[in-house]
């Protein structure tokens, strides 16, 4: 009916406008001023501060369902960001390793150390960055999400349910904070890292993280003696002790190092560890210094 009668008013309107009238008083001869401007169609973008029942790989707005952090929950949403420049081109969402990848993973880890505390991987934290499904990326969407997590243990990243924000559970008390460890060896690999209080017996302390060169991971994992002697150098600043050629006698390395697939989306992050295979430890190192970590 409302198309039917705005024909007939414009076709009235021009009868006058030939006859050289003018629209009577009250009227508007102005049939189109009237209708309201169409609605901008809006692109989905995820909220942030919100968490999640399930993890997602891929951003579909299909299986999107927050919930509040307190309730039960298994993702929290830390940040959410947006891919500009080389990042944000090409016809689908951003590969591993690609320039838009990397670009979130970088937005991601400074969001979240910021949100933490620390450098997440200091803890048990696990962090995923999910980018929009193919269909909204060609639709113009660009936003990328920090998805974290709470994980088990340093070797075993499964996750549990959780209530509460992660925030800040990398500072203060930090309840998640990789601490001392009793390694459990298999010849010369490190089978687990069993968690112990620093006040018991104990043989291994987390010393730091080491952000290592922009190489190819090939080259990386061939330089072992580097990373041994990166993570040394963690270790002095950590216990308070001279670097120099005397810690090899004070400590051995344990360190984690990223997976291939990581490291070519940018993580650099290894994770240092002091080893004393000798003798118990019953304290922290931190600050202990040559009478806590002597030559032996």
């Amino acid at each position: 009916m409302r198309r039917w009668l705005a024909a007939f008013a414009a076709g009235g309107a021009l009868v006058l406008a030939l006859a050289g009238c003018g629209a009577p008083v009250g009227v508007d001869s102005d049939l189109v001023d009237d209708w309201p401007a169409p609605v901008a169609a809006q692109q989905f973008v995820p909220a942030a501060d919100v968490c999640h029942h399930s993890s997602q790989q891929v951003g579909f707005l299909t299986g999107y369902n927050p919930t509040a952090c307190t309730e039960a929950h298994r993702v929290e949403t830390m940040h959410v960001g947006t891919l500009t420049g080389r990042g944000a081109e090409g016809g689908t969402p951003p590969a591993p390793g690609s320039a838009g990848m990397r670009a979130a993973q970088a937005g991601c880890d400074t969001a979240v150390n910021k949100a933490v505390g620390a450098d997440w991987r200091s803890g048990r934290l696990g962090v995923t960055v999910v980018l929009p499904s193919p269909q909204a990326w060609s639709g113009g969407a660009r936003w990328y999400r920090c998805d974290v997590t709470e994980i088990a243990s340093i070797d075993d990243t499964a996750v549990d349910l959780r209530t509460g924000s992660l925030r800040g559970t990398l500072s203060g008390a930090a309840p998640l904070a990789y601490r001392c460890f009793n390694p459990k060896l298999v010849k010369d690999d490190i089978e687990e890292m069993v968690p112990a209080s620093c006040t018991a017996k104990h043989h291994a302390e987390f010393v730091g993280i080491w952000q290592a060169p922009d190489v190819s991971y090939a080259e990386f994992t061939r330089g072992v003696k580097r990373t041994h002697r990166a993570c040394q150098t963690k270790i002095a600043t950590y216990a308070k002790v001279p670097n120099n050629s005397q810690l090899d006698f004070r400590a051995g390395t344990i360190y984690y190092q990223p997976y291939e697939e990581e490291w070519r989306n940018g993580n650099r992050g290894v994770q240092c560890f002091l080893w004393i295979s000798d003798r118990n430890l019953t304290r922290s190192m931190k600050n202990a210094g040559t009478k806590g970590l002597p030559v032996t």
